[in-house]
């Protein structure tokens, strides 16, 4: 079997949105699996030396309005939410203690979280809603709202940020197949052709 697609990601991406109703599909032309990896772009930015694209001189209005264009050019449903962006620490300390149980809840919770944020304009980084939303994807919410109480889940999520970092990610989405890096969602057309051809 091809060795799974990681999937990079912070839930606070409009691009991050976007490649996420993309993935599956394109995993499934390729007979591979997708491993989800929710982080925290703050860290990463700061490492970096740059922050949010809408937080950028020139770059703030163009990113606005390439988010709603990629949208459109996906046929997925967008809208910029008003507090945007948001911290997304509890929804991504979910994501991993929902997948240490069942993988395909915590995708489906993370598909749920991006809608709800970014089709719906609800507030992710709101506690309630992320268990909310969690209780829909079929999660024991009581065990979950314990878990997240504790510093486990802190340094887990810390870990993967650091994780991410030594893998290169630096934005959301960011891929990597075979060893291959690909960031951006205009990238996966470029990725698909690289695990269509073994690369170049």
């Amino acid at each position: 079997m091809p060795s799974p697609i990681e999937f990079w990601f912070d839930f606070s991406s409009p691009y991050g949105y976007v490649a996420s109703q993309l993935i599956g599909d394109v995993a499934a032309r390729h007979g591979r699996a997708v491993n989800w990896h929710p982080v925290l772009l703050g860290p990463i930015f700061k490492a970096v030396g740059t922050a949010p694209l809408t937080m950028l001189p020139i770059k703030g209005a163009y990113s606005r309005h390439d988010f709603a264009r990629m949208a459109r050019y996906h046929k997925v449903p967008f809208r910029l939410p008003e507090n945007f962006p948001v911290g997304t620490q509890v929804a991504a300390r979910a994501f991993y203690l929902i997948a240490d149980g069942d993988a395909g809840k915590a995708r489906d919770f993370a598909g749920r979280i991006f809608r709800a944020y970014y089709a719906e304009g609800r507030d992710v980084a709101d506690p309630a809603v992320v268990m909310e939303l969690a209780a829909a994807a079929g999660a024991d919410v009581a065990a979950l709202a314990g878990a997240l109480k504790g510093d486990a889940i802190k340094e887990r999520l810390k870990a993967e940020v650091e994780n991410a970092m030594k893998a290169g990610v630096f934005g959301s989405p960011h891929f990597i197949v075979d060893g291959e890096p690909f960031w951006g969602v205009d990238r996966i057309p470029l990725m698909e052709e690289w695990m269509r051809t073994g690369g170049w």
